[in-house]
């Protein structure tokens, strides 16, 4: 048990301040912090006291997994982030574990090294994610169902989209959804300067009352501004527009289109970081791999609800075997017992807590983590500092 050492990203879309103020470092930054890497991957590995976390869970990965070492190969199945945007993310999607496992083999057999920027697949496994917010959070997630999407399309009343409406009117939301998306993004380029501008143009316009509507015309907008002519304006149009409070999450499966927009969160997911990319990024973009992995079924609500345990956790309980969120406010002194059964993360996102297992104890500031491999994940002792605390605990779910 002892803190982990985060991988610092910085991404173009990351913030200069929310990473540093929540970890207590000097803000602005020079540069944008992105996202803080508490997890094991391959490419960018977290390390304990100087060593990689892969490498010391290889040493013993019975002792450093417990019942999660069936669940990815004796690797640890879980990423667990903090994520700050101040801009927005690409449109993306992520693949099936069949799709990452194929997609892997044939770019390595075609010897593209796993760094390469236009890499689409850097590891074989897939990447369903589910991200807390910390902020108000916004983000487009998944297809709006097709009806809804008619509705916005001729309240915006954009004539240069009328040649593509009658797509919308196809036997099934998946098939009607394909056809546009599809098209749209395989437009002639002087077509689509033409398209996002006429069609910015009418967002600016837009004064009515739907607040979906009215942050849908906002959004696409500003997206405009920041990629003119880019297709992913289109595509973030079919899109549900949400805004989370603190507290609030979003769980998206394999091939669930989305693209983060702005705030500060607790990200988990399977440990991958794979990413097919449709547009809004100066990043390797391959449409038709995209199109290859993405569902077309709508997604009328990707809101995850967490659910109040009997002993006191907000349990984000998302449909998968590679991890478990929870979450937690502590009163200053509070203590509270974790007995877990795998390999855990604590997470700190307000104050300070105290782990203590045995004699041996962990200070975890605010932002920082700790790795508690499974041996000693029994009769974990947490206990909040004088300011109290907020903590996350990532790990997989029990077996049984």
């Amino acid at each position: 048990m002892e803190l982990l050492d985060p991988v610092l990203q910085s991404y173009p879309w990351g913030s200069r301040t929310h990473l540093a103020r929540i970890t207590g470092a000097d803000a602005p930054t020079s540069k944008p912090w992105a996202e803080l890497w508490f997890g094991a991957h391959a490419l960018a590995s977290a390390t304990v006291a100087g060593t990689p976390l892969d490498e010391l869970i290889a040493q013993d990965p019975a002792a450093a997994l417990g019942c999660a070492i069936d669940t990815d190969n004796g690797r640890l199945p879980f990423l667990l982030k903090l994520l700050a945007a101040d801009e927005p993310l690409s449109l993306q999607a992520h693949p099936t574990l069949a799709e990452a496992q194929e997609g892997f083999a044939r770019e390595n057999a075609e010897g593209i090294p796993a760094t390469a920027h236009f890499r689409n697949y850097r590891d074989n496994n897939h990447k369903p994610e589910l991200i807390v917010a910390l902020t108000t959070f916004d983000a487009l997630a998944g297809f709006r169902p097709v009806e809804r999407t008619k509705e916005l399309l001729a309240t915006l009343a954009v004539p240069e989209l009328d040649h593509y409406m009658g797509l919308l009117d196809a036997a099934d939301d998946e098939s009607a959804l394909r056809a546009l998306f599809t098209t749209w993004l395989t437009l002639p380029q002087d077509v689509l300067d033409e398209l996002v501008e006429a069609v910015a143009a009418k967002c600016a316009d837009y004064s009515g009352d739907d607040e979906e509507f009215s942050r849908v015309a906002e959004t696409t907008c500003e997206l405009a501004r920041k990629y003119p002519g880019d297709p992913g304006v289109l595509g973030s149009m079919l899109l549900n527009r949400l805004r989370l409070q603190p507290g609030e999450a979003i769980y998206l499966g394999a091939g669930q289109l989305h693209a983060y927009l702005n705030g500060m969160g607790v990200e988990i997911m399977a440990n991958s970081d794979n990413v097919l990319r449709g547009g809004l990024t100066s990043k390797h973009v391959d449409v038709v791999e995209l199109l290859r992995v993405l569902s077309f079924r709508p997604l009328p609500d990707p809101v995850l609800q967490s659910w109040l345990t009997d002993d006191g956790w907000n349990d984000y309980d998302a449909p998968v075997r590679e991890f478990r969120l929870r979450s937690r406010d502590l009163e200053p002194g509070e203590h509270v017992l974790l007995d877990e059964e795998s390999a855990t993360v604590v997470l700190s996102t307000a104050g300070t807590v105290a782990l203590r297992h045995d004699d041996s104890v962990v200070e975890v500031p605010s932002g920082h983590a700790a790795w508690v491999p499974a041996v000693d994940a029994v009769d974990i002792e947490l206990t909040a500092r004088q300011d109290g605390a907020t903590v996350f605990v990532a790990t997989v779910p029990r077996v049984g």
